[in-house]
Formats: C-alpha cells, structure tokens, sequence
C-alpha cells in the first residue's frame, strides 16, 4: 500500500485533473488523502467576504459526496481566501503544505501545473515542490504535476507554461467514476463546450487517450522521481 497526497487550490481540482488516477490508486488499494487548500469562491463577490456557514456547509457536502464516488474519505479544507493566494507570502503557503506533507508522510505527490493561468494553481505548485524538496523530507519519491481543464490551456504560449506531459495513466475503468464524482460539484459546472463540462472532461481524457492508443488517460508531467 502506498500513501498518496493531492494537493489542489480549490474543491473540484481533484476531480478535473486527477479524479481518474486517484480512484484507480484507491482500486489498488494505496491510501489517498486530498488536501483542498482555497474556499473556491469567494472570489466571486464583489469584496472579499469569508464563506458563511451555508455556503460552508455546501461545498464540505459537494466535495464529501464526490469523493466518495472515487473511493476517497479522506480531506482537509483549508479554506484560504480564492484566487488571492497571491496576497499570501510563499513561505507560509509552503510552510501550510509542509506541515500536511510531513504529517501524513506520502510516497507520491500530485499537484497542479506550474504554467497555469490561475494564480491560485501557480503557487500551490510552486508551494508544494518547496514543501517536497528532499532536503525537506524522506517519503516523497514521485512528484507529479497535473493540468486543470479552463486553466493550463488558457496560460498562452510562453515556452515555460506549456503543459507537456510525460506520464500517462489509464483510466478507462475509472471513467465512469470521474464523470460521476464531477457531477456532484453543480455548482462548478458548466454547458458544454465550456472546458468544465462534464462532456468535455470525458472528451479530453479520451482525446489524450488516443495519443497513446488507449481509450481515455489522464495525463501528468513528472516532476521528479527519487528511486
């Protein structure tokens, strides 16, 4: 059994990015921890407000539910302020994360694209290669870096952003879940053919499974392996 840590901004990045390849470590068996740094929309207030206890209450419900249909029970909400990780210092972020990495201890760490549009994905990237450097800590082997649908293609094209990955993990088995869990976040939803619909999450991961001749993957580029 391996331990298995996702470190993501905001609730429903498990999903989009890498709910495929999390349920499949769950059907293998390893232990899966989320950890779901950002509130995921307080941003779309006119001034920052922290969530109240409705909203609160929802998105724990929402994120509960879909975990569940991927095998998964166990997260931690941090709750930081959305798409304002920028008003907090690099230091106390990696420092936050550090704490859940050397907490539960994992083998392997996936986390977001550091090329990403979202300011909130760029430095929750960036925070967790700080948190997992391995002069930091001794478990961590694998850190992958996954890309998130309305986010990693909308970063332009700068060399430096571009997602190019190099592991691919098989998910057809787990398709069916994916698309299940993500239609638990309704209020993340939208019609297609905005990218963070539920056809077209199906479609890219088909779409990348036919890269590599094999009927739907989720796609990641390899950070760093220690073996």
């Amino acid at each position: 059994m391996k331990k298995i840590l996702a470190i993501v901004a905001h609730p429903d990045d498990e999903v989009i990015g890498l709910g495929g390849t999390l349920c499949k470590h769950r059907d293998d068996g390893d232990s899966v921890r989320v950890i779901i740094l950002g509130d995921g929309k307080s941003s779309r207030k006119d001034t920052y407000q922290k969530l109240n206890s409705k909203e609160l209450e929802r998105s724990n419900t929402e994120t509960k539910i879909a975990l569940l249909k991927l095998g998964i029970t166990d997260f931690i909400k941090e709750f930081l302020p959305d798409n304002r990780f920028d008003s907090m210092e690099m230091l106390d972020l990696a420092k936050l994360i550090s704490k859940h990495v050397q907490e539960f201890k994992p083998e392997t760490v996936y986390t977001h694209h550091f090329g990403d549009l979202n300011i909130d994905h760029q430095m929750c990237s960036e925070a967790t290669v700080i948190a997992c450097r391995p002069t930091e800590n001794e478990t961590v082997k694998q850190v992958f870096m996954f890309e998130t649908l309305s986010s990693t293609e909308m970063a332009g094209y700068r060399a430096m952003n571009v997602f190019l990955p190099n592991y691919f993990v098989n998910i057809e088995k787990q398709l069916t879940r994916k698309i299940e869990s993500m239609s638990c976040y309704s209020s993340e939803l939208r019609n297609y053919p905005h990218p963070r619909s539920l056809k077209s999450i199906k479609i890219n991961a088909q779409l990348w499974g036919t890269k590599i001749n094999t009927f739907a993957v989720e796609p990641f580029f390899l950070f760093r392996e220690i073996r």
